[in-house]
């Protein structure tokens, strides 16, 4: 039997969490949500360390939603630690935040973000966000294997 692929979701805010696991629900896509709300257990995730250590339970992610603005370290923390390890190096990261600002779009960019986008402010537009998400980078993208 085929496994489905994890999505790691990191988002400290709850609603915005919800939502979007509400959107993945409806979209009926039935890939393991994995949510971490804060940017020390992304990178510890990422890592395949400490409570994240064994691969089996935690394994790595098929694609990683990242918001910007996480406690303990930044979004671009982790998308720089995420580049860095082996493991993950090559796993999609699509920055998933509130900020449309040049700058930040710009060092996302640089530290390989695959993709950038600000999160929809209404639920139908998240769910259209959620779907094509699902389509490209879960169904039709192709990686390398870690």
């Amino acid at each position: 039997m085929h496994q489905l692929s994890t999505v790691l979701l990191v988002e400290d805010n709850d609603d915005d969490a919800e939502l979007i696991a509400y959107a993945f629900e409806k979209a009926g896509i039935a890939n393991p949500l994995v949510r971490l709300a804060d940017g020390e257990a992304a990178v510890a995730y990422a890592r395949g360390t400490g409570v994240y250590a064994d691969r089996d339970r935690h394994p790595v992610p098929a694609l990683i939603l990242l918001d910007l603005k996480l406690p303990r370290r930044s979004g671009f923390e982790v998308l720089a630690e995420v580049r860095a390890n082996p493991s993950t190096q090559h796993t999609p990261v699509v920055v998933l935040t509130s900020s449309g600002q040049q700058p930040d779009i710009e060092r996302a960019y640089q530290l390989c973000a695959n993709s950038y986008l600000v999160k929809p402010v209404n639920r139908d537009a998240l769910l259209d966000m959620v779907k094509a998400l699902d389509a490209y980078w879960v169904r039709l993208n192709r990686t390398v294997s870690a």
